[in-house]
Parts: C-alpha cells; structure tokens; sequence
C-alpha cells in the first residue's frame, strides 16, 4: 500500500466508507438474511474513517446491531465489536454491549463468547473497564451458574485495578463468591486481609465486614 500512489488510497478509503455507510442504512431483514460478514481489520476500518476513528467506531456498533441476536456468529460479532474498539479504546460502548445485550443471550455458548471478549479487553485499561467486567461475573455466578468462572472475572477485578474511583463492593466480589462456592477458608483469609490493609474507611462498611468475618469465622470451625 505504500507503494500505490495517492488517489488509489483514496478511492479505497472512500469505497469502504461508503460500504460500511450502505451497510449501516439498509434494513435489518436484509442484513438478517445475509448474515454478519467477517469483520475487516481495524486499520482498514481506520483508513476509510479519514481520521474519524470515533465516528467509525459508532457506524461499526450501528451496523452491528442490525443484526438479530438470534442465530448470530458470535465469533465474527466478537470481531466486529474489537475492531469497534481498537477505533475508539475510551469508548464503553462495544463492551456495554457484549456484557448488557449480547451475554444476555439465552444460548449459554454464545454467552460465553461475549464474557470472554469482556473479560480479554478488560485488562487493557482495568480502571476503566472494570464494570463491565463486574456485569459479566453476576451473568457467570446468576444466569450461566458458573461459579469457578464468577471468581475468575472477580479475582482479575481485585488483582488488577488500582484506582481509588473503583467501589469497594466491586474488589470484594470474589469474597462472596467464594462462600457460594463454600470456600469458606479461603474467604475467611481474604476478607481477614482486606480489614488489615486499611483500605476502608467507612464505619458502616467496616461493621458489616467484621461482622461477616466473624460469620465465616465461626462457620469455618
């Protein structure tokens, strides 16, 4: 591509642009019965943007959701939503969408495959994704009953963040998890190193967690 002179970049440039706005308008009984396409690399959709990589990344999830869930290829959707996301890294909206409406599917594999995409992209920029993340642990714990998988979206949330902007509630899921996993033992001791490490300040909050420490403590024995 480097070697193609000027015009040619442009006019490629422009025919995708013009494709993706094409796709983005046409009814969604057409696109149902066509199919969602595998997804174009995201350079390429940055190409056809101009520099518009913010507005390329709100056709995508546009053109996306023309689609009916039902029946959908969640491999090629989950293409789509991370080049949606390698436009426009600051945007919650690709991951607001796999964890709010495309996890929600009642197929459990389908399901699955959006938590993971979350789960893979959260640990880009933790302090930044971290609800999203948090929503796919309560679908893995509550609708998938998956309660190994649960702890691993709530462990990577309290391993990996480091803002003080993320609630205490969200670092201490997988302290409760573990009780509904009747990993008491281990609850016990992670719960007993929160209280230690000072991090909360609340009054309310540090009676109620002392409270269930001594719970777990006499459940334990």
């Amino acid at each position: 591509m480097r070697r193609a002179p000027a015009w040619i970049l442009g006019l490629l440039a422009a025919s995708i642009a013009a494709q993706l706005a094409w796709h983005g308008t046409r009814p969604a009984a057409q696109q149902e019965e066509a199919g969602l396409p595998p997804a174009p690399p995201a350079a390429v959709l940055r190409l056809a943007s101009f520099g518009e990589s913010a507005a390329a990344a709100r056709l995508v999830m546009l053109y996306v959701q023309g689609f009916d869930v039902r029946g959908l290829d969640y491999a090629r959707l989950v293409g789509w939503l991370r080049a949606a996301l390698a436009l426009d890294p600051l945007s919650a909206y690709p991951l607001f969408a796999a964890a709010r409406v495309f996890a929600e599917t009642p197929d459990p594999a389908a399901s699955r495959v959006a938590l993971q995409f979350v789960y893979e992209e959260f640990s880009r920029d933790p302090d930044r994704r971290w609800p999203w993340l948090a929503h796919a642990a309560l679908l893995a714990k509550h609708r998938l009953k998956d309660l190994p998988l649960a702890r691993r979206y709530a462990a990577a949330i309290d391993r990996q963040t480091r803002s003080s902007d993320v609630p205490l509630w969200a670092r201490q899921m997988e302290i409760f998890i573990l009780e509904d996993m009747n990993e008491l033992e281990a609850a016990r001791i992670m719960l007993g190193g929160l209280l230690e490490r000072g991090d909360i300040r609340d009054p309310n909050e540090l009676r109620f967690l002392r409270h269930r420490l001594e719970e777990l403590e006499k459940r334990v024995k």
